[in-house]
């Protein structure tokens, strides 16, 4: 089963493929640090996050794990994911399905765009519901999501939604140095595993529902990721309840972030792995497109690690 994100931050590294597996090869960063090597079979892999500046790789690392379609993601200095490789041959009717999802009709889009939204204030709902006991009156704006969501539902629910989880003082901006730096650090892995789902449904990760910017490869990552942001918000919150100040960005909080995407979700009252959702989600949309009737499949709350 595809489902193991390996992050290789802390020490410089080679890698390597050896009778289908990925070697890392990590030799330390200073004279006399013990030498390590890790052999991860090729079909776990869902991700391989590369944040460490000095870590070389083959180009067999890189075509052998897109052709068992997992996702090669780099980062910059600061250890921020910023590149992101993905598979081009993920199904076999690959070309027929861009063609229908390009020429999809608008009004199917809005509608598919208000069962997201649904789904993203919903989950938002309960991860409120579980951590305070109160969805804080988002479940009373579901019925105001309508097709496209004129209403903007999804940034009226987004500003109760915020000041729950994080307090009155939290806003929602990529480039502050707080809880944003948690987060946006999980939604760029989460936004790398979601468009591996699409291509693995033969879908184009940049022909999006809602989104929609002529500079973005990935409009359609970022429609479908929106339920599944929740189960990264719950990993932030987590990490900083009864903390003073906001944890460094340091090799256990990027390990905490990046199990929460090993977590469960309900879907279609079903308890699956976030990559097993995603699949499903990406599926259902392709069957959405190619028969032009339907719905998506789409989270509904986050599963407890202790349930």
């Amino acid at each position: 089963m595809r489902d193991r994100i390996i992050e290789i931050a802390e020490q410089p590294a080679r890698l390597r493929i050896e009778h289908r597996q990925l070697v890392v090869d990590q030799s330390g960063d200073a004279a006399g640090d013990e030498r390590h090597i890790y052999r991860i079979p090729l079909d776990d892999l869902a991700a391989v996050v590369v944040a460490h500046p000095q870590v070389s790789y083959t180009q067999a690392v890189l075509a052998e794990l897109a052709a068992v379609g997992g996702a090669f993601v780099t980062c910059d200095r600061s250890r921020m994911p910023i590149g992101l490789l993905l598979p081009l041959d993920g199904h076999s009717v690959q070309a027929e399905r861009f063609r229908k999802q390009m020429e999809l009709p608008q009004p199917r889009r809005k509608r598919l765009w208000q069962q997201v939204v649904r789904a993203k204030v919903a989950m938002q709902a309960a991860l409120l519901e579980s951590r305070t006991g109160s969805d804080c009156g988002l479940l009373a704006l579901l019925p105001g999501v309508r097709s496209g969501d004129p209403s903007n539902i999804e940034a009226r629910a987004a500003r109760r939604y915020w000041t729950a989880l994080f307090g009155s003082d939290f806003r929602r901006d990529r480039d502050a140095a707080d809880h944003n730096r948690l987060l946006n650090y999980g939604y760029a892995v989460l936004r790398a595993v979601t468009a591996r789902a699409i291509c693995a449904a033969g879908l184009h990760p940049s022909v999006g529902l809602h989104h929609h910017n002529r500079y973005n490869a990935w409009c359609l990552a970022d429609d479908l990721m929106e339920p599944f942001r929740p189960i990264v918000d719950r990993a932030v919150a987590e990490l900083v309840d009864g903390c003073e100040s906001v944890p460094e960005m340091d090799q256990e909080t990027r390990a905490a972030l990046l199990g929460s995407l090993t977590g469960r979700v309900e879907i279609e009252a079903e308890q699956r792995t976030l990559f097993d959702a995603l699949a499903r989600t990406a599926a259902s949309l392709a069957n959405v497109i190619s028969t032009g009737a339907g719905e998506l499949d789409l989270p509904s709350r986050c599963i407890d690690a202790t349930a």
